[in-house]
């Protein structure tokens, strides 16, 4: 299975949290609404959190990491587009950090999930995404794939 994060999956768990809130609401149950919303956004946090020990046994295998051998200096601007409650976007979000030190490019990271305007205009359907330029990544890397990345602007490999 590829190591990635389809929208639909992003906005599905927060449809689920809204629709469970306002049911609850609908039948008069103001206090077990923020109960199910508190219980719901905890258990998508420990899931992102869990996600690396996880990973191997819901099929994703393992999102450990590799460092880099040479990353040599590069003046590109990277963007990251993440989501909120997609596993691999704080991993590939925290491997960018790291190398951004090491390499000196240009960081922006944009959070998609309340802006379908991005979705729509860049085509994205699943995440994390990197883009280089013109070339993107779509899906977890390790940091020694996302350096190769920066520097080969856009030879994705995965």
């Amino acid at each position: 299975m590829k190591q990635q994060c389809h929208i639909f999956f992003v906005y599905s768990s927060w449809l689920i949290l809204a629709c469970g809130f306002l049911f609850c609401l609908s039948q008069g149950f103001v206090l077990q609404g923020v109960v199910w919303i508190c219980l719901v956004a905890i258990s998508l946090w420990l899931y992102v959190k869990m996600f690396p020990a996880l990973s191997r046994y819901m099929g994703y295998g393992s999102v450990a990491d590799q460092p880099v051998k040479d990353s040599p200096p590069s003046h590109s601007k990277v963007t990251l587009y993440t989501g909120l409650g997609c596993p691999f976007c704080p991993l590939v979000s925290r491997r960018l950090r790291d190398l951004q030190s090491t390499m000196g490019f240009e960081l922006t990271e944009t959070d998609i999930t309340l802006r379908p305007d991005v979705l729509i205009a860049k085509g994205i359907r699943a995440l994390p995404v990197v883009e280089v330029g013109e070339a993107r990544w779509v899906g977890n890397a390790t940091s020694q794939e996302l350096a190769s990345f920066i520097t080969g602007h856009g030879k994705q490999g995965s």
